[in-house]
């Protein structure tokens, strides 16, 4: 069981440090082409595919898809690779780690002899992984907050609506009701005659 433990830890290291590699050789190759304009570059060869029948574009653009075409435009970020090449697989190394001595431990007593070691390992995963966590939390309890303001502007935008909507109607009614009142004095009222 030990050493079944020890080969997945020993895979999962290397697998890490393959991916650290190849991380930092893009991101050298990316500062290197930004910094000396590679003669080369590292695209695709130009393939040309049918062309597609267009669709006439509507003149009016809503507001998200102008926001989905700004997000595009931004590409993937150095900090985007990293959450997906380091952080995330470190927080579910760290978990799935956990939860195998935790089941070894219940199963195993040997397991329970070397606990010492395996919390340590679980501990020096932990640490950073907890401050990953803690990020991830932040950010979300920001977005919440942004969440939360939103519906407040916008619960106050229709109140606001609905007020003024209601006085709309009211101004409209009184108005009617005026003019009502105008025509029905003037054809009550006799007509006088002038004299001359």
């Amino acid at each position: 069981m030990v050493d079944l433990l020890t080969n997945i830890l020993l895979m999962l290291a290397i697998a890490m440090g393959a991916l650290g590699v190849t991380l930092i050789i893009i991101v050298m190759l990316r500062i290197l082409q930004r910094m000396i304009a590679f003669p080369f570059s590292l695209k695709l060869p130009n393939i040309k595919l049918p062309k597609k029948i267009k669709k006439p574009k509507s003149t009016k653009q809503r507001r998200t898809e102008r926001m989905s075409k700004d997000n595009a435009s931004e590409g993937v970020t150095f900090n985007d690779i990293f959450m997906f090449m380091i952080a995330v697989p470190l927080v579910l190394l760290w978990v799935g780690f956990a939860g195998f001595v935790i089941h070894s431990g219940l199963n195993d007593n040997s397991v329970l002899d070397q606990i010492e070691a395996y919390t340590t390992l679980i501990a020096i995963l932990g640490g950073p992984a907890l401050l990953i966590i803690k990020d991830a939390l932040d950010v979300w309890k920001q977005e919440q907050a942004e969440k939360t303001a939103f519906y407040k502007v916008k619960a106050q935008a229709v109140i606001d609506y609905n007020d003024a909507a209601q006085k709309q109607m009211q101004m409209i009614e009184a108005n009617a009701q005026e003019q009502e009142h105008k025509v029905e004095t003037s054809t009550l009222q006799p007509v006088q005659v002038k004299k001359k």
